[in-house]
């Protein structure tokens, strides 16, 4: 289902979340950190979900006027459902785009697993807490920058957001030793 409304919004956080986070705590601590071909860590995916998703909820505390003052408003073009920001998402990757500066994540180390999957919680508990308090109007006019997809509307990186953390529970699942889990 595509996530559209206000709803299907928090239920497609609330599906991603959660089985990210299954994955997590089920992993052996050595599945954990390891770094296959210099890859991330399960742990440093982990974090870099938290780090990715702090700034959104901070866009969602925010009152809109302050965002329309900070970054301006959506003017003319249409708002993207969800498959397109998908679709922008995957074509800036094809063209090697990266995760940097505060994005990347330090070493985790196997002790602090059960901290970060509190705070990744949290961050999905302040996300669907944020959305039901939000109004379709600011979802769909304010706008913030998002480092590799530009100006996007509140709506617009909650699809991300939603896809991102599927996309990176992929990159877990698909490593070979994970497969059975």
């Amino acid at each position: 289902m595509m996530p559209h409304n206000k709803l299907s919004v928090e239920s497609a956080l609330q599906q991603e979340f959660t089985q990210f986070a299954a994955l997590i705590k089920q992993l052996p601590d050595d599945l954990f950190t390891q770094t296959p071909n210099g890859s991330w860590s399960a742990g440093q995916h982990l974090e870099h979900l938290i780090l990715s998703t702090k700034p959104v909820n901070l866009a969602l505390r925010l009152p809109g006027w302050l965002l329309i003052l900070l970054f301006g408003k959506r003017n003319n073009r249409p708002g993207r459902n969800y498959n397109e920001v998908v679709e922008k998402y995957r074509a800036v990757l094809a063209n090697g785009a990266v995760a940097t500066g505060g994005y990347v994540p330090k070493p985790v180390m196997a002790a602090q697993r059960a901290k970060l999957l509190k705070i990744f919680l949290s961050q999905l508990k302040q996300l669907t807490g944020s959305l039901q308090r939000i109004t379709d109007e600011q979802l769909d006019n304010c706008i913030v920058p998002h480092p590799l997809l530009g100006k996007m509307t509140l709506r617009e990186v909650l699809f991300f957001t939603i896809y991102h953390t599927g996309h990176h529970l992929k990159i877990l699942q698909s490593r070979e030793k994970l497969e059975g889990i």
